[in-house]
C-alpha cells in the first residue's frame, strides 16, 4: 500500500517581487510541513506550476489543469498535478501580503484591476492523473460555491488515504480517523469514504476514496504495476504526429538522442511524454526526462546527454539555436531532425510490418477503400482501445526484436547479488544482425543495460513480456508475412493490455462535484483561505498511528522461474547461408590427412580448404574436428602439421571481426593453447605463437565474454557437482548437460531464504574463489596472445593500440577500478632501457585494466583482487622468458619444405649482383594470371626468388597454387627500364605473414610486385633497394650495363678514374684538343669530321669507289690545318666517317655529292656542308649537314643563332619526284634572347618566318625555294610549272576523291572545330587543338573550297596549285603569336599546336597504369578502357599522324616543308621520321628504317640518355617515351599497310624493348658529339671481346636475321615509289598490344639467347618428374604461353618443318633467306606463265601466298571465269579519313589495290573481264574492264580492273540484240575474228573484241541470259 498524494501544497504570486521584470511565485502553505522520511519535499515546485513563467492578468482566466513530473536525486519521479485558478490583486496596496490575511477571515474583496494565479498542487509518487484532477477540482469548487465542508478536513483525507500500487492485496479503510477521535467542528460524512463491507471479493482491486465532501471516485489500480499505464495518450501521440514521425522519434528515444516537445498545451506536453515512455516498454527510459520544462530553466535543453523534454511553444524562438536536437511540434504535426543527427531506424523487414500493422490500426478503412463495395461498419476502435493496440504492436515489435536474448545472458555470480551480463556478439552473430546499427546501438545503450539488471534474473514474477518471448516467438515467426494474422495477435494482446488498466470497467461508482459554469467569471470571489496547519496534521497523525498499530500489508508475490525462449540460432536458421556438405567434407578431409601425415593430398586441399573457411559453417566444422584431435589438453605435432594447422587458424580467425560474433575466436582459444611442436631440448612451442596477428585478441569486449562465459560454466559445474566440495573448478567436462546456467541460478535463488547463513556463507565463498581462479587464469591466457613471439617487435600492441581500452567494454557495471593498482606498477620501475619492457609494461597494463574490470563487477574481494594485481608482472616476465627460448629455437628450425629457388639463366657478360632473395610474387590488376575472365589456372601469387644482375631485375618460382605447382613463372625487366619503386604492404594469404613488400614499375610494360619471404632479414631488403637504385642510375653513362658488360669492376672504376667526370662545359672549352685525341684513339673509326688533305684524296678515293661518292667542299684554313694531322694510316676511318655520316643516303636522294674539284658544280641545288665537323656551330647535329648550294658557311653560322640550341634548317630528305625537300630545324628563340646575336645591319631576328626581321634567315629559306624546279621553271609567281601540272592532271579524278584533301587535313590539324569521326573523336580539351588563326594558313587551308568535288569533274590542279606556296614551314602556335603572313613571301607558316613534353610523361603514366593496373578496381570509372581514354596517349598518337600525314600530303604535291616545332629534337623528330617512311619505301625495308633511325634520331641528337633518365643526373627529369610513341606510330601504319613493310611487328617491338634496355650502345648519349667525346661513335666489327656481346642493336638484329625470319614480314609486297596516308582517326588507332601482352612462361622474348638459345638446357630438375603418359592436347595459357611459338604461322611451320627435315636427313640446312628468295623467284616465273593465258593477271604477286594488302580485308579469286569476290571488315567510308597512296605519271598505285577490297552492297558482279571496246567516231578501240551485274540489270565498264569509278554505263534494258560482229578499222590484231561481237541498243552501236572466240561467246551467252531473264 502506498499514499495517494505525499504532499498538497498552495502556491500564490509573490507580491512582494511584484516590481522585478520577472513575476515569482512562492509557496504560501505546505502539508504536511514535515517532509516524509521515505519521500522529501521536491523543490522548485513553484516554477512549475507556471511554468510560462508567473504574471499578472488584467482579465480573469479559467481554472488550468496539467501534470507536471519531477525527478528527484534518486531517480524517483514524483508526479505535480497542478490546479491554477486566479485571484484579484489590489492595485492599491501592492505591498499586502495575501497570506497576511487571517484563515477565519471571508471578507469579501472588491474588483480590482490585475489578477494573480494561485496554483494547488498534489504531489505524488503515483501516476493517476484523473483521480487528481477530481480532487483538486473538488477542493477548489467547495471553496468557490462556498460549500459548508471544511477544506481542512478535505486535504486531511486527501493525504491519509492509501492505495494499493497493483491489484492484489488486502481490504482496509480509505480514511484512518474513527469518529469519535476527530474533533465535532470537523466532521463530515467521511463514512463514506470507508471501505463498504458490501463488495465482493472479485472486486478487490477497485480503490473507493471520498475527501468528505459527498463525493465518491473509484481508483482502478493496475493488475500488474511494471506494465505502464498511457490512458489515450499513445493513440493521442499518432493522431498528433502520424505514423512515420512518431516511429523516428522511438528510434530516436531508444538510440539515445535528444527529443523537445512543443506544444501550447502542458497537459499534451505530459501526455506525449508518457506515450513515448509507454512504447518503449519493456525498456525504460533513464536519462533526464521533463514533461514540462519552466522557461527559466531552457539552459537545460543544452545539456550534453539524452533527454526527453517538453516546452510551451511559447518559447520556440529560444529552441531554434538547438543543432542537436530533434523537435516534435505536436501542434502543428511535425518532426524537425537537424542535418547533423542521423537517426537510425528499425532493420528493414521489421520496420515495414510494423508501419502496415500500425496503419491497419488508425486507418482500417485504408485497406479497403478501393472496394466496390466496402463494409459498412468499418470504425477504428475507442481511443483507449486504440491506444492499447498500438501498445500491443511495439510490445510484438520488441519480442522480435529481443527473441531469443535469455540465451546470450551470462551469470557470473548467483550469491549473494545475482551478476549477470549480456553476450552482445553471440546474440548478433546468432540473429546474423552484425550489421545493422540501430539494434547495435540499442545493446549499447543504458535502457538495455537496466533491461538486463532488471530481467535478467531468472527467479521473479513475470509479466506480459516474459510470456510473448517465452510462448509466442514461434506465432510470431510463422505469422510474420501476413498482416491479418498479426492484427489478430496485436488484439489479443491489446485486450490483455486493457484489462491490466481497467479491470473492472464495467464498474462506475463517480460522484465528484464540479462548479457551476462560468462561476470563475463572478465578479466578486473570496480569496482561497489561509488553512489551519494543526487540523490537518492531527488527520496525518491519527493515520499514522493507525498505520503503527495495523500488521504491514505485505503483497504476495508470485514468483517463478522466467522461461527462456527458443534460442536464437533455431530462429535465423533459414537466413544463415549453410555452407555445402560438400565444402564441409573437404575440410574434415583435409585436417584428417594432416593427423595421418599425408602431406601431398592435404597440400592439394588445403587451397580449396583455405577459400571454404571464408564460410562460418566450415570455421564452427574446423573448431569441432580440431577439438577431436586434442587429448588431455595437449597436442603435439611435427614442423609440417604444425604449419597446416596454423595456417588454417590464421584463416579462420582472418574474417572474423573483432568482436567475434560467430564465436570462432571464442572456440579456437583453448585450441591455439593445445597444439604445438618440440623445438628442441626441452622448448616447446605452441600455436599462440603464430596466430596473433588478428584485432580480436586486443578487443577487451571479447575477453571479457570470454571470461563471463567460462565463469558461467564454473558456476553452473560448482552447483551441479552438489555437495563434492573439491570438484568445483576444472571438471566441467563431465557436466550433465540437461541444465542450463540460468535453470541453476533460478534453483539456487528459490532456496535461498531457506539456507543457513553458515552454508550461505560457504558458497559465496566458493563462488568467489570460483571467479578469482578464472582471472588469473585468464591473466595467463591473455599474456599468451599479446606477447609477440619475438618481444623486441612489438607491432601488434602499435598496431592495436592497446592503451585505449576504457571506453570498449560491453559490461554495464562501470565502477571499475581500473588504474589503481595498474599504474602504480607501471611508476614503480622507475625507467626501462630495454624496449620489450615497453611490450612487457603495455601488456601488464593491458590485463591490469581488465582484471580490474571483470573482478570488481563479479564482486572479487579486494584482498584476492590485489593478489592478481601482484602476480600479472610475474606472469608476463615468465611468458616472455619462455617465449624468447622458443623464439631462439624457432630461428634454427630447417625452412617447411619451402621449393627451392630456381636461378635465371643469364646473358654473357651478365653478372649477379645479389643472390636471390625468396619472395613472393603477388597478382596485380590484370586478372589473366590469377585465372581472371579468361579462365585458366592461378598463376600467381608465385614463390621463388628476385635476382638482381647487372643487367635485369629477374622473379624465377612456381605458382602457389599446387595445381599448377610444375610451371615456372618468370617475370622480368632491364634495370634500366624500372622508372617507379615503391613499398606496399602485403594482404595476401601466404604460407607465412609477409611483412612488407615492393612494387616495381616498368616501362617495358611489366610490373613487379613482391612480397618478402620471412626469412629474408629487413636489412637485407634495404641492401637489395640501394643496389637497385645505383645500378638504375649509374654516377655516368659509362656505368651502364652496356659499357660495363665484359669488364671488370676494376675495369669500371679506372674508366670513370681516367674521365675525371669531366663535364660537358669543361669538355667545351677545349674542344679542339680533344676533338684530335679523340680521333686519334684507335677505334674512333666510322665519322668524317673533316675532308682529307690534298695528298690524301686521291688515294682515299680507291678505297671509297664502291660508295662513289665525289666530293665537294670550300676548304678553310682550320680544316687544313686539323686534317694535316689525319695519318695515311686512317682511311680506313675516313670512309666509314663519310658511310656513317648517312652520305649514302644524301646520294641515293641526290642531295649532294663530296667531289675531288674545290669548284662548286652550279647545277647542284644542295651541297654537304661540313661547317659543324668540329660541332662547334650545333652540338647535337650531325658533322655533315645538307644545304642549299648557294649558302657560304658564314651565313649559316649567324642563321643558326636565331634558333634554339642552334638548331638551323637543314634539308633531310628530297622527294624524288616533286624535287620539293623536307627540312628540320628548332623553333625560334624569342626576341629577347635573339637581341643578343643581332647584326649591325640587320634589324633584331625574330620569329623571321612571320615579320622578315632576318634578311639572312629570308635569302636561306629563299634559296630553299629556289631549289625546287617547280620556282625555278616557273615564269611567275602564279605559273604553273610544266612537271606538276603535269602530275596533278594525270593523277586519275578517283584517286583524289579518296586522298585527303590537305585543306581538310589542315584544318583539322590547325584546330578547326569540325568534329572528327570515331568513338573519342572530339577533340578534348587537352591543349592539343584549338581554332587556328585564319591569317596564317589560309591558302592551304582554304584551297579545298575551290576545288570541285563532283564525279569525274576536272581535275583540281588548277584551282589549287595557283594558291600553293612553295614552301610551309610548320611551327609552334605558341611561338607564332600575333603574326602576321607577309603576301610577298614564298613560303607560308602553318602554326599547329604541339603538346608539351610534360604531357607526353603523364599521359605515359596513366597508359602503364591502364595497361599494368597494380590492383583490380572495382570503381567503374576505373576500368581499361576508361582508364586509357584518360591517359590521352591514342590522342598523342593520332595528332602526330595526322601532322605527318598533313606534310606527306604537302611534299607529294609538290611543295616544301619545314618542320620547325621545340627544340627540334623530340616532336620534329617524329614528324621528320614518320613522313620519311610514309613517303619513300626504302624507309619501310629494314636497312632503310635502320638508316632512318640513326639519321635521323641518333646523328640528329634526340636525347636519348636525358629522356630515357638514364644516369643520376637525368633521374629527376623522369622518363619520356618520345621514341616509343615514334615507333607505336610506325605500328599504326604497319597494321593499316601489312605488305608495305619488310620488317615485322616484332621488330618494332624488340626495338621498343631494347632502347630503354641499355644492353646496346646504340640508344645511349644524347648526340654523336656526345658519342665520340666517350669513344663510342663507332667500333670495328672485330673488336667484339665474345661472340655473344654486341654493342650495336642493329649487329644483334643482322645477325639475329641471318638465323630467324623473325624480324621478317612475309606479306612484304612493296610497291615502287608508293607513298602512304593512313587513317589517323583514334577509332582506327589500336592498341600496341606490347603495352598489354606477357609470357610468364619465359619473360619478355626480346633478349632471344635466353629465351630460344638455352631452351634445351633448361633444367629438368627444376619440373617434378610425372610419369603420367603425356596427352598430345595442347593447352595454351593465357599471359603464360608465348602463342606465337607454341601455335606459328603457316610459314613458320613450313620453315620449322623443313629445318627438321633437313636435320633428319642430315643436309645442311639452309640460309632462311635463300630459301625464301627461290620460293618467291618460282611463284614470280609462274603467274608470268599464267598471265598469258589468264583473263585477269595475277593480282598478289611477289608471293606464293594470296595474302591481303589490307590488314582486315579478304581476297578469292576464280581464274579462268575472273569473276572474284571482295569481302571487307572495314566500316570506313569518310572521304577524307580513307588511307591512301598516291604515285603520279599514271601509274597503276598500291592505293586503289587497297580500296578495292571496299565493297558495298550495290557493288555485285555477277561476270567480268576484259574487252576492247571501239570509241565513237573516229575513236580508236580501247581496252577496257566490264562488269556484267545481273543486280542492278547493268555493263559497267572502267579504266582498269582497279578503278572504283566506271567510266560508262549501258542499259540492259536498252539492249536489243547481241550478234557476233566483224572487225572494224584499228582492231586489236592477231585476234579471232570470231572474237568480236556487237551490241545494239535503242541509242547506239556498240563493237567489242573479246581476248578469244571462246571468250566472246561466254560473253555474249552472259548478257543474253541477263536479258532473258529480265
Amino acid at each position: 500500500m502506498t499514499r495517494l498524494a505525499d504532499y498538497f501544497v498552495l502556491v500564490g504570486y509573490d507580491v512582494d517581487k511584484r516590481g522585478s521584470s520577472d513575476g515569482q511565485g512562492r509557496i504560501l502553505q505546505r502539508f504536511p510541513e514535515k517532509d516524509w522520511e521515505d519521500n522529501p519535499f521536491p523543490q522548485g515546485i513553484e516554477l512549475f506550476c507556471q511554468p510560462s513563467g508567473w504574471q499578472l492578468f488584467t482579465e480573469r482566466q479559467p481554472p488550468t489543469f496539467f501534470v507536471a513530473v519531477l525527478t528527484d536525486i534518486n531517480s524517483e519521479r514524483h508526479y505535480c498535478a497542478c490546479f491554477t485558478f486566479w485571484e484579484a490583486v489590489e492595485d492599491s496596496q501592492p505591498q499586502k501580503s495575501l497570506s497576511g490575511e487571517d484563515d477565519e477571515d471571508s471578507g469579501v474583496i472588491q474588483p480590482a484591476q490585475m489578477f494573480a494565479p494561485k496554483s494547488l498542487v498534489l504531489v505524488s509518487q503515483l501516476d493517476h492523473t484523473e483521480v487528481f484532477r477530481n480532487c483538486l477540482g473538488l477542493i477548489y469548487t467547495v471553496h468557490l460555491e462556498g460549500l459548508k465542508v471544511p477544506l481542512e478536513t478535505l486535504i486531511g483525507n486527501l493525504l491519509t488515504c492509501f492505495i494499493p500500487i497493483a491489484g492484489g492485496s488486502q481490504m482496509y479503510d480509505s480514511t484512518v480517523c474513527s469518529f469519535n477521535l476527530v474533533p465535532q467542528n470537523l466532521a463530515c460524512d467521511w463514512l463514506l469514504g470507508c471501505f463498504q463491507p458490501g463488495l465482493d471479493e472479485k472486486e478487490e482491486s477497485l480503490r473507493t476514496i471520498t475527501l468528505g465532501a459527498g463525493d465518491r471516485q473509484v481508483i482502478q489500480t493496475p493488475i500488474n504495476d511494471s506494465l505502464p499505464v498511457s490512458g489515450c495518450s499513445v493513440a493521442l501521440l499518432f493522431r498528433q504526429l502520424g505514423i512515420i514521425n512518431v516511429l523516428y522519434l522511438f528510434c530516436a528515444a531508444l538510440t539515445e538522442h535528444k527529443i523537445l516537445f512543443l506544444s501550447s498545451s502542458y497537459q499534451r506536453l505530459s501526455d506525449a511524454c508518457r506515450a513515448l515512455l509507454a512504447i518503449m516498454f519493456p525498456l525504460k527510459y533513464c536519462f533526464t526526462y521533463i514533461p514540462i520544462l519552466p522557461g527559466k530553466l531552457l539552459e537545460v535543453l543544452c545539456t550534453p546527454t539524452p533527454f526527453i523534454i517538453g516546452v510551451s511553444s511559447f518559447f520556440r524562438s529560444e529552441t531554434q539555436e538547438l543543432l542537436d536536437v530533434i523537435i516534435a511540434d505536436l501542434d502543428g504535426g511535425t518532426v524537425t531532425i537537424p542535418e547533423c543527427i542521423h537517426i537510425s531506424l528499425l532493420p528493414d523487414p521489421l520496420l515495414h510490418q510494423t508501419q502496415t500493422v500500425l496503419s491497419m490500426i488508425l486507418d482500417p478503412e485504408l485497406e479497403v477503400a478501393d472496394h466496390a463495395f466496402p463494409p459498412s461498419a468499418m470504425q477504428p476502435s475507442s481511443l483507449k482501445i486504440q491506444d492499447k493496440e498500438i501498445r500491443a504492436v511495439f510490445l510484438w515489435l520488441f519480442a522480435q526484436l529481443f527473441q531469443g536474448h535469455r540465451w546470450c545472458l551470462h551469470v557470473i555470480r548467483i550469491h549473494p547479488e545475482p551478476v549477470i551480463r549480456f553476450h552482445k556478439a553471440a546474440f548478433l552473430g546468432q540473429r546474423a544482425l552484425t550489421e545493422d546499427d540501430f539494434l547495435m546501438k540499442v545493446l549499447d545503450g543504458m535502457a538495455f543495460s537496466g533491461f538486463v539488471s532488471e530481467r535478467g534474473p531468472s527467479y521473479r514474477t513475470i509479466d506480459l513480456f516474459d510470456e510473448l518471448i517465452a510462448t509466442e516467438v514461434e506465432r510470431i515467426r510463422l505469422e510474420e508475412g501476413n498482416p491479418h494474422k498479426v492484427m489478430k495477435h496485436v488484439k489479443q494482446l491489446a485486450e490483455q493490455l486493457f484489462k491490466n488498466e481497467n479491470p473492472y470497467p464495467t464498474v462506475a461508482m463517480h460522484k465528484v462535484q464540479r462548479p457551476t459554469e462560468g462561476s470563475h467569471l463572478r465578479l466578486h470571489q473570496t480569496t482561497f483561505p489561509h488553512l489551519d496547519e494543526v487540523t490537518v496534521q492531527l488527520f496525518i497523525d491519527h493515520a499514522a498511528a493507525k498505520q503503527k498499530n495495523e500488521i504491514p500489508a505485505v503483497k504476495s508475490e508470485k514468483k517463478c522461474m522466467v522461461p527462456s525462449g527458443p534460442p536464437p540460432d533455431t530462429i535465423i536458421d533459414s537466413n544463415v547461408l549453410a555452407n555445402s556438405a560438400r565444402r564441409l567434407e573437404v575440410v574434415r578431409n583435409c585436417i584428417t590427412y594432416i593427423f595421418e601425415n599425408k602431406t601431398v593430398e592435404a597440400k592439394k586441399l588445403l587451397p580449396a580448404v583455405l577459400r571454404a573457411l571464408k564460410g562460418r559453417a566450415a570455421r564452427q566444422c574446423l573448431t569441432q574436428e580440431l577439438n577431436l584431435h586434442v587429448q588431455q589438453n595437449r597436442a603435439v605435432l611435427d614442423d609440417q602439421q604444425f604449419d597446416y594447422i596454423i595456417r588454417m587458424l590464421n584463416c579462420a580467425l582472418q574474417d572474423c571481426s573483432h568482436m567475434d560474433e560467430h564465436g570462432i575466436a571464442a572456440a579456437l582459444l583453448p585450441l591455439v593453447t593445445a597444439f604445438c611442436r618440440k623445438l628442441g631440448a626441452g622448448v616447446t612451442q605452441f600455436a599462440y605463437s603464430c596466430v596473433q596477428d588478428h584485432s580480436v585478441w586486443t578487443n577487451m569486449q571479447f575477453w571479457e565474454a570470454m571470461f563471463y562465459s567460462d565463469v558461467q560454466n564454473h558456476i553452473r559445474a560448482l552447483y551441479l557437482d552438489g555437495n563434492e566440495n573439491e570438484k568445483h573448478s576444472q571438471e566441467h567436462e563431465s557436466v550433465p548437460e540437461d541444465k542450463s546456467a540460468l535453470e541453476i541460478a533460478s534453483e539456487q535463488w528459490r532456496q535461498w531464504p531457506m539456507l543457513s547463513k553458515d552454508k550461505q556463507q560457504e558458497l559465496i565463498q566458493k563462488e568467489e574463489s570460483t571467479v578469482f581462479s578464472q582471472a588469473i587464469h585468464y591473466a595467463n591466457r591473455m599474456s599468451y596472445l599479446l606477447l609477440p613471439l619475438d618481444t623486441s617487435k612489438n607491432r601488434l600492441l602499435r598496431s592495436a593500440g592497446l592503451g585505449d581500452f576504457e571506453s570498449v567494454s560491453n559490461s554495464y557495471v562501470t565502477n571499475s577500478i581500473a588504474g589503481s593498482m595498474a599504474e602504480s606498477y607501471d611508476t614503480e620501475s622507475g625507467f626501462e632501457d630495454a624496449e620489450s619492457s615497453d611490450v612487457a609494461n603495455s601488456v601488464v597494463r593491458f590485463i591490469n585494466r581488465f582484471v580490474d574490470k571483470v573482478c570488481t563487477e563479479s564482486g572479487v574481494t579486494s584482498e584476492h583482487l590485489k593478489a592478481v594485481h601482484l602476480m600479472i608482472p610475474d606472469i608476463v616476465q615468465m611468458h616472455i622468458e619462455t617465449l624468447d627460448a622458443v623464439h631462439r629455437e624457432s630461428k634454427r628450425l630447417p625452412a617447411i619444405q619451402k621449393p627451392k629457388l630456381l636461378r635465371p639463366a643469364l646473358l654473357v657478360g651478365e653478372e649477379l649482383v645479389m643472390e636471390g632473395l625468396r619472395v613472393y610474387l603477388i597478382s596485380d590488376g590484370r586478372d589473366e594470371a590469377t585465372g581472371g575472365v579468361m579462365g585458366g589456372p592461378p598463376l600467381l601469387p608465385a614463390e621463388g626468388a628476385i635476382f638482381l644482375t647487372t643487367y635485369r631485375l629477374i622473379f624465377r618460382g612456381t605458382p602457389t597454387d599446387p595445381l599448377v605447382g610444375e610451371k615456372v613463372v618468370i617475370r622480368s625487366f632491364p634495370i634500366a627500364s624500372l622508372t617507379k619503386e615503391k613499398k606496399i604492404s602485403v594482404s595476401v594469404q601466404m604460407d607465412q605473414f609477409i611483412q612488407e613488400g615492393l612494387q616495381l614499375r616498368s616501362c617495358t610494360f611489366q610490373l613487379m610486385k613482391i612480397a618478402f619471404d620471412e626469412e629474408v632479414a629487413s636489412d637485407l631488403a634495404e641492401v637489395f633497394k640501394k643496389h637497385l637504385h645505383k645500378l638504375r642510375y649509374p654516377q655516368h653513362v659509362n656505368g651502364t650495363f652496356a659499357f660495363t658488360v665484359g669488364q671488370s669492376f676494376k675495369l669500371v672504376v679506372e674508366h670513370k678514374h681516367k674521365e675525371k667526370n669531366q663535364s660537358l662545359k669543361t669538355l667545351s672549352k677545349n674542344f679542339v684538343k680533344n676533338a684530335k685525341r679523340t680521333m686519334s684513339r684507335q677505334h674512333v673509326t666510322r665519322k668524317k669530321y673533316t675532308p682529307p688533305t690534298w695528298e690524301n684524296r686521291s688515294s682515299l678515293q680507291s678505297e671509297v669507289d664502291e660508295d662513289d661518292i665525289s666530293v665537294s667542299e670550300e676548304v678553310d684554313q682550320s680544316s687544313l690545318t686539323l686534317s694535316s694531322t689525319i695519318k695515311s694510316s686512317d682511311r680506313q676511318t675516313m670512309s666509314n666517317v663519310v658511310e656513317r655520316a648517312c652520305c649514302r643516303d644524301y646520294q641515293r636522294l641526290g642531295l649532294g655529292t663530296l667531289s675531288n674539284s674545290l669548284t662548286r658544280s652550279k647545277h647542284e641545288p644542295f651541297r654537304i656542308s661540313t661547317i659543324n665537323r668540329m660541332y662547334a656551330v650545333c652540338r647535337s647535329y650531325p658533322g655533315l649537314l645538307i644545304v642549299p648550294q648557294s649558302i657560304p658557311d658564314s651565313t649559316i653560322q649567324r642563321i643558326s643563332r636565331c634558333y634554339r640550341q642552334n638548331r638551323f634548317p637543314v634539308v633531310c630528305w628530297r622527294n624524288s619526284r616533286t624535287k620539293a625537300v623536307l627540312l628540320r630545324s628548332a623553333g625560334l628563340h624569342g626576341k629577347g634572347v635573339v637581341g643578343f646575336f643581332k647584326s649591325p645591319n640587320a634589324p633584331t631576328a625574330g620569329p623571321s618566318q612571320a615579320d622578315s626581321t632576318s634578311l639572312e634567315q629570308e635569302k636561306y629559306l629563299q634559296a630553299i625555294i629556289n631549289s625546287m624546279p617547280s620556282y625555278s621553271d616557273a615564269g611567275g609567281r602564279n605559273t604553273l610549272s610544266g612537271f606538276t601540272s603535269a602530275h596533278m592532271s594525270s593523277s586519275d579524278s578517283s584517286d583524289k576523291q579518296r586522298q585527303p584533301k590537305i585543306g581538310a587535313l589542315m584544318k583539322q590539324v590547325m584546330g578547326s572545330k569540325e568534329e572528327l569521326p570515331g568513338k573519342w573523336g572530339s577533340i578534348r580539351g587537352s591543349g592539343l587543338m584549338s581554332s587556328y588563326s585564319p591569317d596564317i594558313g589560309t591558302r592551304l587551308a582554304g584551297k579545298d573550297t575551290s576545288s570541285p568535288q563532283t564525279n569525274g569533274g576536272p581535275s583540281e590542279a588548277h584551282f589549287v596549285q595557283q594558291q600553293r606556296a612553295y614552301l610551309y614551314i610548320i611551327g609552334d602556335k605558341s611561338q607564332l603569336k600575333g603574326t602576321k603572313q607577309d603576301p610577298l613571301q614564298q613560303w607560308e607558316v602553318v602554326p599547329i599546336e604541339v603538346f608539351d613534353l610534360r604531357h607526353v610523361k603523364t599521359s605515359f603514366k596513366k597508359l602503364m597504369k591502364a595497361c599494368i593496373p597494380s590492383s583490380t578496381s572495382t570503381d567503374p570509372n576505373m576500368t581499361y578502357y576508361r582508364c586509357l581514354e584518360e591517359s590521352d596517349w591514342l590522342c598523342l598518337i593520332h595528332k602526330v599522324l595526322q601532322v605527318s600525314v598533313l606534310v606527306v600530303g604537302l611534299l607529294d604535291s609538290g611543295s616544301s616543308v619545314m618542320v620547325s616545332l621545340e627544340d627540334g629534337w623530340d616532336i620534329s623528330t617524329q614528324v621528320v621520321s614518320l613522313v620519311q617512311l610514309l613517303s619513300d619505301p626504302y624507309y619501310r625495308t629494314m636497312d632503310g628504317f635502320r638508316l632512318l633511325v640513326e639519321k635521323e634520331w641518333l646523328s640528329f641528337g634526340h636525347r636519348f640518355s636525358h629522356r630515357g633518365a638514364q644516369t643520376l643526373a637525368s633521374q629527376s627529369s623522369g622518363f619520356t617515351p618520345v621514341f616509343l610513341q615514334f615507333l607505336d606510330c610506325v605500328h599504326q601504319i604497319h597494321l593499316q599497310f601489312p605488305m608495305e613493310f619488310e620488317f615485322s611487328q616484332y621488330y618494332l617491338k624488340f626495338l621498343a624493348y631494347h632502347y630503354v634496355s641499355n644492353r646496346f650502345r646504340t640508344f645511349l648519349l644524347d648526340s654523336d658529339y656526345e658519342r665520340i667525346e666517350l669513344g663510342v661513335m663507332y667500333e670495328e666489327k672485330g673488336e667484339r671481346k665474345s661472340q655473344q656481346v654486341y654493342k650495336s642493336v642493329w649487329d644483334y638484329i643482322d645477325r639475329l636475321n641471318k638465323k630467324t625470319p623473325i624480324f621478317f614480314n612475309y606479306m612484304f609486297a612493296p610497291e615502287d615509289g608508293e607513298v602512304l596516308k593512313p587513317y589517323s582517326f583514334i577509332s582506327n588507332l589500336k592498341v600496341w598490344d606490347f603495352y598489354t601482352n606477357e609470357t610468364l612462361s619465359e619473360g619478355p622474348s626480346y633478349d632471344w639467347e635466353l629465351v630460344h638459345g638455352r631452351q634445351e638446357q633448361m633444367d629438368e630438375s627444376d619440373r617434378q618428374d610425372t610419369s603420367a603418359p603425356k596427352s598430345q592436347r595442347k593447352i595454351i595459357w593465357p599471359c603464360y604461353d608465348n602463342r606465337s611459338k607454341v601455335e606459328p604461322d603457316a610459314i613458320t611451320k613450313l620453315f620449322q618443318e623443313m629445318q627438321s627435315l633437313e636435320m633428319e636427313l642430315g643436309q645442311v640446312s639452309e640460309k632462311w633467306k635463300d630459301m625464301w628468295d627461290k620460293i618467291k623467284a618460282t611463284q614470280r616465273t609462274e603467274s608470268k606463265l599464267e598471265s598469258r593465258h589468264s583473263l585477269s593477271s595475277s593480282l598478289l604477286m611477289s608471293s606464293n601466298l594470296s595474302h591481303h594488302r589490307r590488314s582486315q580485308g579478304m581476297y578469292v579469286k576464280e581464274t579462268r571465269v575472273g569473276s572474284s569476290l571482295s569481302l571487307s571488315m572495314d566500316s570506313e567510308s569518310s572521304v577524307t579519313a580513307t588511307p591512301s597512296s598516291g604515285m603520279g605519271r599514271g601509274q597503276q598505285s598500291t592505293s586503289t589495290l587497297y580500296s578495292q577490297f571496299q565493297t558495298s552492297e550495290s557493288e555485285n558482279r555477277s561476270f567480268e573481264g576484259i574487252l576492247y571496246k571501239k570509241g565513237a567516231l573516229l575513236k580508236p578501240w580501247k581496252p577496257r574492264w566490264f562488269v556484267l551485274d545481273k543486280t542492278k540489270h547493268q555493263l559497267r565498264y572502267y579504266d582498269a580492273r582497279q578503278d572504283k569509278d566506271c567510266k560508262g554505263v549501258i542499259d540492259l534494258a536498252e539492249v536489243e540484240s547481241v550478234i557476233q560482229g566483224t572487225p572494224t578499222m584499228g582492231a586489236p590484231k592477231n585476234i579471232d575474228e570470231k572474237a568480236f561481237f556487237d551490241l545494239k541498243t535503242t541509242k547506239r552501236f556498240y563493237n567489242f573484241c573479246a581476248q578469244d572466240s571462246q571468250n566472246a561467246q561466254l560473253w555474249m551467252d552472259s548478257i543474253q541470259s541477263c536479258l532473258s531473264d529480265a
